[in-house]
């Protein structure tokens, strides 16, 4: 869908650039566009490439664990259908982490393996699918439909709770801001807002299943 939506935009801003006789401007832009994609692409690959090391130090110092175990709580209380001791939630753990530094590329692996486990772990249950409002059903169809866990997690994933934005911060600083991290403030409130209702909304939701 969002494939047809920029085409769209790109298509409509060609045609009204032709028509209002401004199509220097228009190639212009998509010039300077490009050389701009390519240096914040360089400038946001060294500071991810900052931060992981920094992750990748954490992990083999031990503080990840530590921090992982002090989020076991919290990961048992959104998840408590997942046993203890399960790969998921030591991949959960990390994606919260990392969204919690504001790495936002740097999470992706652990959520990507995260969901796989999940997956696995719906098929050691014997629910390789599951049918709409009817959990534990399987289906005679080929695809498969999100566990409770897996939605809960992207929920989580969406919401995330962010105490250091790095991704904006570094955006702001690539095009000028005068105080590129004025916008951690904002961001924890905004985020911690987020992630509450999300939970909330989880929470409701889980229950309301369950009872179903």
């Amino acid at each position: 869908m969002l494939n047809y939506i920029w085409a769209a935009m790109i298509i409509v801003g060609v045609i009204f650039g032709a028509v209002t006789g401004n199509m220097k401007a228009v190639t212009e832009a998509a010039l300077d566009s490009a050389g701009e994609a390519v240096s914040l692409c360089i400038t946001m690959a060294g500071v991810m490439a900052l931060w992981v090391g920094l992750m990748e130090v954490a992990e083999k110092s031990g503080l990840l664990l530590k921090l992982t175990n002090m989020l076991s709580p919290f990961v048992s209380f959104m998840f408590p259908r997942i046993p203890k001791g399960h790969k998921a939630r030591d991949y959960i753990s990390t994606n919260i982490i990392a969204n919690i530094l504001g790495l936002g590329w740097a999470c992706t692996p652990a959520g990507l393996k995260a969901m796989e486990e999940l997956a696995k772990l719906e098929e050691e249950r014997g629910n390789p699918a599951y049918l709409p409002g009817n959990a534990g059903a399987k289906s005679s169809r080929t695809e498969r439909v999100a566990s409770n866990e897996m939605c809960t997690f992207l929920i989580l994933n969406i919401s995330s709770l962010q105490l250091i934005p790095v991704n904006m911060i570094a955006y702001r600083q690539q095009y000028g801001s005068v105080n590129p991290a004025g916008i951690i403030a904002p961001a924890i409130v905004a985020t911690f807002v987020s992630t509450m209702v999300a939970v909330m909304y989880c929470k409701v939701k889980d229950r309301k299943r369950f009872y179903d």
